[in-house]
């Protein structure tokens, strides 16, 4: 068996970036290094108000519209300059406050931060995104 295996080692970090989204208490959204969604936590699914298995799939295009993300004054974030794709083409970690609409239209405020996953130093095989409600100072409406 050798070790040089790309494909392996890329399915390898991204099946332990499943099974650490599943320990962790934040969402956790994770991207293959297309973009591809391929995979999101329970934590996730209640923020979105769907699981992962009624999403599926779906490559950048689709989820990063679907959501609706746009700056906390409601306007819109170009998907290129979403944390999660950001952190892809940079291959740096990024964060930012944002809102998103449920897949019912309720509008939820997150802080989400970015990380790209390496399977080597320089070697970018995919992202994840953690992210909370973001509760602004003085209450929620």
């Amino acid at each position: 068996m050798s070790m040089k295996n790309p494909v392996g080692q890329r399915n390898l970090v991204l099946i332990l970036a499943r099974d650490l989204a599943d320990k962790l208490a934040s969402a956790a959204f994770i991207v293959d290094h297309e973009g591809t969604l391929v995979y999101f936590n329970e934590r996730c699914a209640e923020i979105l108000d769907m699981t992962f298995a009624e999403a599926g799939p779906m490559p950048m295009e689709v989820w990063s519209k679907d959501f609706f993300p746009s700056d906390l004054e409601g306007r819109p974030i170009a998907a290129e300059e979403a944390p999660l794709a950001a952190a892809l083409r940079h291959e740096k970690p990024m964060h930012r406050t944002m809102r998103i609409q449920t897949v019912r239209g309720k509008p939820r405020d997150i802080a989400v931060t970015a990380l790209p996953l390496f399977a080597h130093a320089d070697e970018v095989v995919g992202a994840m995104a953690l992210f909370w409600e973001h509760e602004a100072t003085g209450g929620r409406a």
